[in-house]
């Protein structure tokens, strides 16, 4: 008998499929007291194991390529923790064998983090993978991981680590489930880049039966467990119809009644760069520059380094538009050269453009490398700085960019709530806002990005997050400015048409969504949108917004 269940829908699309579990093994190794002079030989055995290990992340990254090499090379970097590994020194050196000094030293690390509430502590899966990677290496026992299977299957996990979900196969996975994560987690972003379609928060998923045909809709996260004949039917010809439109669907974003809409990509380095222009972005609305800095936590790299890979970016899209957003640091990226290593909360701390301005050499360095890079081609840059609090934070970073030399538009990225509040006052000093949704989720509701408890105030749905965005938009329309969304929020195609309503003038997100937007803006005039944006906004809670902008769009 079909049963309906409901999680987090965060990857478009719908697959059909008997359920597969994600591998388990048992990696709390036994806790047994070791001779004093065995201690620094198991201390060299972990150390051993954390470099296989790091080195492993690191080859997996480069095989994945794009978003998913630098989750990857994050994670490694937090295998390669130094105070971390100092901690595994100390508890061999009392006794603990190297397994149970790396399984008793991220435990305490992971129970810390989890404890205070802090930004980190959404980092809490790829903690774990980490650690059972390494422990399953000095145990000699294979690591957990997606279930060999001849025949595509829809996978079910408590949670995916980045490692699992960058290598998935789309043509064996046809979908998968979690019980824990949010619609910003590393998961689901990957998800969306690998076009797999995807639902989490989903308490319960791990009851499902092996071999149990289970219908996904990862843009409603709707679960339908044993669909009858008539709802697989009518799935999969939603699913043929929408690839139908989607194929159908080209050119540049707009309303059906001609209102412009660019739709840009999020791309993470050179390598997202071939599919933004596969799927027709008109250019990047989030150049994220973190991987070259996570090459190496302990110094900044090379103004000659930087200018090269900008470069490959800005060339791919001649008369384009480019905006980059310098480096965000701290919270869950945290660099040894740049971020302080003793912050009790980093995400509420010195992060961002914060950062930055405490360290204006690597800030000038990283302008006037975008500004070489840029010489001499047909593109239209643009330069934002994350994490904007107030006028006084927009002066300084456009000063900064005026010193450097930079020929390009100043912005600003709202991920504050009172950047939003005080948004004309911000766009004295810049020329354009940029609306990070997942921060601006998790700034207004006070709630991790990354928790899967708290998912329900992550949803970009959320009346007062689109009160926010409302306030930005209508600021830039007054000031005689642009205000777009590089959030996760305009991979959705519905809330596309809801963001367009409420005044915003680009959409930027994962490659794989944009035909997804692109086909879904063109079905309706700006007027619906508007009278979506307005319903969505008189609701009481996310679903309510969603279900009320809906009926408006549909005619009910």
């Amino acid at each position: 008998m079909q049963t309906t269940l409901r999680g987090v829908g965060v990857s478009h699309g719908v697959a059909i499929g008997e359920v597969r579990h994600m591998g388990t093994a048992v990696l709390e190794p036994p806790a047994k007291q070791i001779p004093a002079e065995e201690a620094e030989r198991e201390q060299g055995r972990a150390r051993q194991a954390v470099e296989a290990v790091a080195a492993d992340l690191i080859a997996r990254g480069n095989l994945a390529g794009g978003e998913a090499q630098h989750v990857l090379e994050a994670q490694a970097m937090m295998a390669q923790d130094p105070e971390l590994m100092a901690d595994v020194d100390r508890r061999i050196a009392v006794g603990s064998t190297a397994e149970r000094g790396v399984y008793d030293a991220f435990a305490s690390y992971r129970a810390l983090l989890a404890g205070a509430g802090e930004y980190l502590a959404g980092r809490v899966a790829d903690l774990d993978d980490v650690r059972n990677r390494i422990v399953a290496r000095l145990l000699g026992v294979p690591m957990p991981g997606v279930p060999d299977s001849d025949e595509p299957y829809v996978l079910i996990a408590r949670d995916l680590a980045p490692a699992d979900t960058a290598l998935l196969d789309p043509t064996l996975v046809l979908g998968f489930v979690t019980e824990e994560g949010g619609p910003t987690s590393h998961s689901a972003i990957l998800a969306r880049a690998l076009g797999v379609p995807a639902v989490v928060a989903l308490p319960g998923a791990g009851e499902l039966a092996e071999g149990t045909v289970i219908a996904v809709d990862g843009s409603t996260g709707e679960i339908f467990v044993e669909p009858s004949a008539e709802k697989r039917a009518e799935m999969e010809a939603s699913a043929a119809a929408r690839k139908a439109a989607l194929s159908a669907s080209t050119g540049p974003g707009a309303t059906s009644d001609g209102h412009k809409v660019p739709l840009l990509a999020n791309v993470g380095g050179p390598g997202d760069v071939p599919a933004a222009v596969a799927a027709g972005a008109e250019g990047v609305g989030l150049f994220r520059t973190e991987f070259l800095f996570l090459d190496d936590s302990k110094q900044a790299p090379s103004e000659e380094k930087q200018i090269a890979a900008y470069r490959a970016v800005l060339e791919a899209f001649p008369e384009g538009r480019v905006v980059v957003r310098v480096l965000d640091a701290g919270a869950d990226k945290p660099l040894d050269f740049l971020t302080p290593a003793d912050e009790p909360n980093p995400a509420l701390g010195v992060r961002g453009l914060r950062s930055l301005l405490d360290h204006p050499d690597v800030l000038r360095t990283q302008l006037t490398a975008l500004a070489k890079a840029a010489e001499g081609l047909p593109v239209y840059l643009e330069v934002m700085a994350p994490m904007v609090a107030d006028r006084a934070d927009a002066k300084a970073f456009a000063d900064a960019c005026r010193a450097a030399g930079l020929q390009a538009k100043f912005g600003a990225m709202v991920e504050i709530p009172s950047a939003a509040l005080r948004a004309r006052s911000v766009l004295q000093e810049v020329e354009f806002l940029s609306l990070g949704t997942n921060d601006l989720a998790q700034y207004t509701f006070a709630a991790d990005r990354q928790v899967g408890a708290v998912s329900r105030l992550q949803d970009p749905w959320q009346p007062a997050l689109l009160d926010l965005v409302a306030m930005s938009a209508d600021a830039a329309k007054a000031e005689g400015k642009s205000c777009g969304v590089c959030g996760e929020a305009a991979s959705d195609p519905l809330l596309a048409c809801v963001l367009t309503g409420l005044g915003v003038t680009s959409l930027s997100m994962g490659a794989a969504s944009i035909p997804y937007v692109r086909s879904t803006l063109a079905k309706y005039t700006l007027a619906q949108c508007e009278r979506a944006a307005s319903a969505a906004r008189a609701a009481d809670s996310a679903e309510e917004a969603r279900v009320a902008a809906q009926a408006v769009l549909s005619g009910e």
